[in-house]
């Protein structure tokens, strides 16, 4: 969304600081020997204490208030009671939320416990090329540009990017224009941030896939050539100068 005036950036910085917090309690949360659906139903409880509404829930009725995506699974993991978290998962949970008809998203990887399977490596290249790209992000910069650097940074590092994932425009509903902010450079496409907008930046870091596909179960989304995917996202506001991030409340970069 465009942000005219003060009670709209209010409104995007309210709804940002509680799915960001939701994120960063959930991830501390998150211990060895419970099931994905306990985790799923204390990040539930956050959103309804602040009285905000999970998006995914709203918008697609989503079978779950958060996604929870556990080691193969590469984004849109249904929250379940059989699915019982272990020393060493890679985890990536995505929190998007709805406050006042405002609305925000963002998502972090990480490592359950000890990295006993060695996905750090993995999971610090998605949060650090993240972080590269949104702070070379303002006005008048070609989306295709940070699509380069992402693409770029994880080749650096010996990863892939998966290419049919990407980052949005967000504000008054949870996927606005622009839609495709890729992981890669697209040549033709032209489209520049705009100064002002509110759009949610996310990465797609993985070992061997490119593409994601969809599980029989009409949600869960795995690489089409195995490995392993990690993804974080931030919401930000589009300045002149070095963007604001919205969500840092989730302390991802911390």
């Amino acid at each position: 969304m465009s942000i005219t005036k003060e009670s709209e950036l209010i409104g995007m910085k309210k709804i940002s600081e509680v799915v960001g917090t939701t994120l960063k309690l959930m991830i501390a949360h998150a211990t060895v020997g419970m099931s994905t659906k306990e985790l799923d139903e204390y990040g539930g409880e956050i959103l309804r204490s602040y009285g905000a509404k999970s998006a995914p829930y709203e918008t697609y009725d989503f079978p779950g208030y958060t996604c929870i995506s556990v080691n193969k699974e590469a984004a849109h993991g249904i929250p379940s009671e059989n699915k019982i978290l272990k020393e060493g998962d890679l985890i990536n949970i995505d929190v998007s939320a709805e406050l006042n008809g405002f609305w925000s998203d963002n998502g972090a990887s990480f490592v359950l416990g000890k990295d006993i399977h060695h996905h750090q490596p993995l999971v610090n290249a998605s949060k650090n090329i993240l972080k590269k790209a949104v702070h070379n992000i303002k006005g008048g910069v070609k989306i295709a540009d940070i699509g380069q650097i992402i693409e770029t940074e994880a080749k650096k590092q010996g990863f892939k990017v998966i290419k049919n994932l990407a980052g949005h425009g967000v504000g008054r509903s949870l996927h606005e224009e622009p839609e495709n902010i890729l992981n890669y450079r697209v040549k033709s496409n032209r489209e520049r941030f705009k100064k002002n907008t509110t759009v949610a930046i996310e990465t797609f870091i993985s070992t061997k896939s490119t593409i994601a596909l969809e599980l029989n179960d009409g949600w869960t989304l795995v690489g089409d050539k195995g490995g392993y995917v990690t993804q974080h996202e931030q919401t930000i506001l589009v300045t002149d100068k070095e963007p604001v991030i919205l969500t840092e409340s989730n302390e991802i970069w911390n």
